[in-house]
């Protein structure tokens, strides 16, 4: 073979699909291509050409637009034209133009056909949907990791190590206690027909029965423990044992679809292999102070390094991450109240942003904003504002640095009663100015972090009602969602940053995942949806049908994948002793990676368009 036929063939192998083709059919391939070059300006493909082939771009750019002239994709060096070979599918891209001189490799249907014929991994690049390349991409990515997430992707239901063992609330205590002997468990749940109405430990044997004298034939009602803290089944194993660690608790009932399966004993946590970081929890429950807090929290560093390496995906890693800044936070509210004394009134603290969202990672900055009960008195703030500021300093001290936009609860503005909280967004929603819908990006995706008089709801309620009814409001937010554009040509120099410290990068947060996080925040105002995780609101707007079953999927797809390249790229820089940022730059993605990235950005890009059009969001803009 020539030197040019090994170089077309050593190009092909490095880009999907013909990387999956084998070695003795890509040494043949570069002999079947025809080569063809095409000055800039010319339509794509060309509409001279006699036979209908496939085009694979070798250099060059082209431009592919719709019928208004708007931009849908881009195309460049080792991407794939192929609606010449199926013109009757609608799917297919649309006609474009070259927007630099272009050089291609062409390869004619028939011989395409016939590859797909012969080479079922070839042919699934062109059979499956975007959201299936995606996914396959996320699955490849954990393969290649160094070890096993288990309570990070394990769901309780897979945790639990025997089968169900329940009483009915007349059985005699004694019976009660054989039960548990005989089936080798420190728990039994009591169940009323079906319904879980409470549970019986070791100790409750020992503490309510044994030790006070109480006769073991009285019913085992009589000494169950009827308030109950519960597990979906589908939840992952970290939440449970945070909130077993955080309630001190030995059982956990589980529940699938509000029935119970099974109890989830520490012993079951203990007995899978995790990483030791996602123990941080019990650590900050027993911290005596501020200076003990920032010696854990240094460990966060750590965690996102080993969750990246055992596979773990980005809402993973950010549930976990979020879970840790929430655990801290109490702590230091904990350690607030006991310097201040008790609140004057009651109040609720609020996260706001990723860690709202639970979609942190390590050592974000901080958004957090406090409400108090209206019965508050004017003299009351004193208290709040002192308390605000050693928990904002604490935090900072933790290293999550305090906000550049002063959202915090040490500012008197995001420090307020209920009523002028419901004040604000009342204004932020009647009169949508650009101040007001920077506030919302942040505003409504509030989460309460500590909250004991539930104040949160009826903020929480008000605010999804009234946004809900108000279209011009929600017309305002999809324009705004808008203006983050995935970076379509992100590989072509034109489309990347330009000198300074991030020279031949782009910002894989803003450019890639902030407009999935826009675009679920719109949906889920739309619909007066709760949810405010990311992940849950594409799923939410399916299920009540403001948002298609496939149009959800290939979202959570796509910022699954984004997020978990970013996830990645910060794991690197942790691990090599740089600071985490968001810059990426496309030479540290393989040509697959890229391709997917481009698939993902394609399809962000397609759904903008779509709520744009339905909110009308171009009068807005």
């Amino acid at each position: 073979m020539d030197v040019e036929l090994i170089e077309i063939r050593d190009f092909l192998a490095r880009h999907a699909p013909f990387d999956r083709l084998p070695e003795q059919t890509l040494d043949a391939l570069p002999k079947r291509l025809q080569v063809r070059y095409f000055r800039r300006g010319l339509a794509f493909p060309p509409e001279d050409d006699e036979n209908a082939c496939l085009y694979v771009l070798r250099r060059g750019a082209v431009e592919i637009r719709d019928a208004e002239g708007n931009l849908v994709s881009k195309l460049a060096e080792g991407d794939l034209c192929v609606s010449p070979c199926w013109t009757t599918n609608p799917a297919l891209p649309l006609p474009g133009k070259t927007s630099e001189d272009t050089l291609a490799y062409l390869l004619p249907c028939a011989e395409l056909q016939l590859l797909r014929e012969q080479h079922p991994q070839f042919a699934e690049h062109f059979d499956e949907s975007v959201s299936r390349r995606l996914r396959r991409a996320l699955d490849k990515i954990k393969q290649e990791s160094e070890g096993n997430t288990a309570l990070l992707t394990v769901q309780v239901r897979d945790l639990l190590a025997r089968k169900l063992v329940y009483a009915a609330p007349d059985l005699s205590i004694e019976a009660a206690a054989r039960m548990m002997s005989e089936g080798l468990c420190s728990s039994l749940l009591i169940l009323d027909d079906e319904r879980l109405v409470g549970i019986v430990t070791d100790r409750d044997l020992r503490n309510r029965c044994l030790a006070i004298g109480l006769a073991p034939s009285q019913p085992v009602s009589a000494i169950m423990t009827r308030t109950l803290q519960t597990v979906d089944a589908d939840s992952l194993g970290f939440e449970a044992l945070i909130t077993m660690s955080q309630l001190n608790l030995h059982h956990l009932p589980v529940l699938d679809e509000g029935k119970a399966i099974g109890v989830l004993s520490a012993s079951d946590l203990l007995r899978v292999q995790s990483t030791n970081a996602v123990y941080l929890v019990g650590d900050i429950r027993k911290a005596p102070d501020i200076a003990n807090l920032a010696a854990i929290s240094g460990k966060l560093t750590e965690l996102q390094i080993q969750l990246v390496a055992s596979g773990a995906t980005a809402d993973q890693i950010g549930q976990a991450v979020s879970a840790v800044t929430d655990a801290i936070t109490q702590r230091l509210l904990e350690i607030a109240e006991a310097e201040l004394g008790a609140p004057p009134v009651p109040y609720c603290w609020m996260a706001g942003g990723s860690q709202a969202r639970r979609e942190q990672s390590s050592h974000s900055d901080q958004d957090n904003a406090l409400m108090i009960a209206d019965h508050m008195k004017p003299e009351d703030d004193a208290y709040f504002a002192a308390l605000a500021k050693i928990v904002n300093d604490g935090l900072d001290a933790c290293g999550y640095v305090y906000c550049p936009g002063g959202v915090m609860a040490n500012n008197p503005k995001w420090r307020q009663p209920l009523k002028i909280w419901t004040k604000y967004f009342n204004t932020w929603i009647k009169r949508p100015e650009p101040m007001a819908l920077m506030h919302a990006n942040v505003f409504f995706d509030l989460r309460p972090v500590q909250d004991p008089e539930g104040l949160f709801a009826e903020l929480h309620e008000r605010v999804i009602a009234l946004s809900k009814t108000d279209r011009i409001f929600i017309a305002y937010m999809a324009a705004n969602a808008l203006k983050h554009r995935p970076p379509l040509g992100f590989f072509r120099n034109f489309v990347l940053i330009h000198g300074g410290d991030h020279d031949h990068t782009f910002d894989i947060k803003h450019r890639g995942i902030v407009p999935i996080v826009d675009l679920a925040r719109v949906y889920a105002l739309s619909m007066g949806l709760d949810e405010i995780n990311t992940l849950e609101r594409l799923k939410a707007a399916a299920e009540v049908g403001g948002l298609s079953k496939d149009g959800a999927a290939n979202l959570v797809d796509a910022v699954e994948f984004i997020g978990t390249l970013r996830m990645r790229h910060q794991a690197y820089q942790l691990k090599h002793g740089q600071m985490a940022d968001n810059y990426l730059s496309p030479d540290d993605l393989s040509p697959l990676e890229r391709g997917h990235l481009k698939d993902a950005f394609s399809l962000i890009n397609t759904m903008q368009e779509a709520l744009g059009q339905r909110h009308q969001a171009g009068r807005f803009v």
